[in-house]
């Protein structure tokens, strides 16, 4: 279907996202001279009587719910095709998941974002609104007129009301903040269905990890060994898969995340938290690296090698001090960088160590949504590059597990996670000497387009002297 220009007085400029059932739209209110969010049902549901009714009830519960936590709604009308749209307040600083992007949170601001998540959830609660699927993209940032950041709860497509939710008899949720009692038919739930689902996001923010099933979930300071054994226990009590010992409520977990985050480290690392422009995408990693690492403006050269060790479908790939050598598929040769990376990038010790990011389209490698085929490799000779790669996350992507790779060469961990938005994979990798040595090591990250798989290919051509 041709897509409109307007709906309502509403002019719309672009969308914003789009799920199975509907489509969000930024537009413009003339009349208020604002920004808005516009929510339509897509055209293939509109004559199922009963999406249209949860679609319906969605702008019904956030009308409801009535507070400045949980996003507005303004206003609501039908196109002349007769699907409904609502109108909705914008939020401009984008979603948790956004946020994630770049890697797990410092602490205090992980804990302060899951307490004014969990706030927003108790307002739900008093208006007797069970919201049943709270989750990263599902909580986002606005912009106050003062300037201050606030949090609000938004997407209430499976939200019911606590009287209809204590005998729900369907299913509901989404994998890893899906409460057990949601995820079995005929089991009634209450407000700490959210509250599991909040101790889930909180996890993620700390960890950049999606908890794994209830009962089953690796207690955080295992994946982040500097989180406080306080803050671990906040997180594991509220996902806790008997409900009777979780939490009592969300603003009692609000009050205690908020007790935690005082005496939470303020800053962990050099990354922002003014909004997603201020965060560092593990995805843009490797060459924002590279530039920030050097002072000179290094242009993008076109630097293919092939023979010398190379094979005809292979370009061999050198930085520019001569210390790093590898070889790509011919076809990932085409743009090189390599002037060298700071290691404070992957939260070691700051330098200019040697460093270079090769792709067959450089201007497309920061973007996670666009197909490319590419390597970045980092040298370090201080610091543990193998807790820097367990401490990076690809909330767009699909999490493949991890495994250990061993050559003439090298050992080392290598992480991978497919179905990105490009429909590719990212690997990232930290090795060591196979020899013992303790240095140097070497972080790798792989782009790649479709299905296949070229890390191992990779990492046997590396050399480093």
């Amino acid at each position: 279907m041709h897509s409109p220009e307007r709906i309502g007085r509403y002019r719309l400029e672009r969308p914003l996202g789009t799920g199975g059932f509907a489509t969000v739209w930024l537009a413009h209110d003339p009349e208020l001279q604002a920004a808005v969010a516009v929510k339509v049902l897509a055209d293939n549901w509109a004559h199922r009587l009963d999406i249209r009714e949860r679609f319906l009830s969605e702008a019904r519960h956030l009308r409801r719910a009535g507070s400045g936590r949980v996003v507005q709604v303004y206003d609501i009308g039908e196109l002349p095709d007769g699907r409904p749209y609502f109108v909705m307040q914008y939020a401009d600083g984008g979603t948790l998941a956004d946020l994630l992007s770049g890697g797990p949170l410092p602490v205090r601001d992980a804990l302060a974002l899951t307490a004014e998540a969990a706030r927003a959830a108790a307002a739900l609660h008093e208006a007797g609104i069970v919201h049943r699927d709270i989750k990263p993209s599902n909580v986002l940032l606005h912009t106050a007129p003062d300037g201050t950041r606030r949090v609000l709860l938004a997407d209430l497509g499976l939200a019911k009301s606590l009287a209809q939710a204590s005998v729900l008899t369907l299913a509901a949720g989404s994998a890893g903040y899906q409460p057990p009692e949601q995820a079995e038919p005929g089991e009634g739930i209450d407000e700490r269905a959210d509250v599991y689902s909040l101790g889930a996001v909180g996890y993620e923010l700390v960890t950049g990890t999606v908890p794994g099933p209830p009962g089953r979930v690796v207690p955080p300071g295992r994946l982040r060994p500097d989180l406080g054994a306080d803050v671990a226990r906040a997180l594991l009590r509220a996902l806790e898969p008997d409900r009777e010992r979780r939490w009592p409520g969300a603003q009692a977990f609000a009050q205690e995340l908020d007790r935690l985050a005082a005496g939470a480290p303020a800053v962990r690392s050099a990354r922002r938290l003014d909004g997603v422009r201020g965060r560092l995408d593990t995805v843009t990693l490797a060459l924002a690296a590279v530039l920030a690492a050097t002072a000179a403006a290094v242009g993008v050269t076109a630097m293919v090698h092939r023979g010398g060790g190379g094979t005809p479908d292979a370009a061999r790939i050198t930085d520019a001090t001569g210390r790093v050598v590898l070889e790509v598929p011919a076809g990932w040769g085409r743009e090189l960088r390599g002037a060298g990376w700071d290691p404070h990038a992957l939260g070691l010790p700051t330098g200019h160590e040697p460093g270079l990011v090769v792709a067959d389209d450089l201007a497309r490698w920061p973007d996670l949504r666009a197909a490319v085929d590419g390597v970045f490799v980092g040298v370090s000779e201080h610091g543990d590059v193998t807790a820097g790669v367990k401490a990076l996350a690809h909330a767009g992507c699909r999490y493949s597990g991890g495994r250990t790779f061993t050559d003439a060469d090298w050992h080392g961990l290598v992480r991978t996670w497919s179905g990105c938005p490009d429909g590719g994979s990212v690997t990232e990798t930290a090795l060591a000497p196979a020899g013992g040595a303790a240095q140097p090591q070497v972080y790798v990250q792989v782009r790649q387009r479709g299905t296949g798989d070229a890390t191992d290919r990779v990492l046997r051509s590396l050399r480093v002297s």
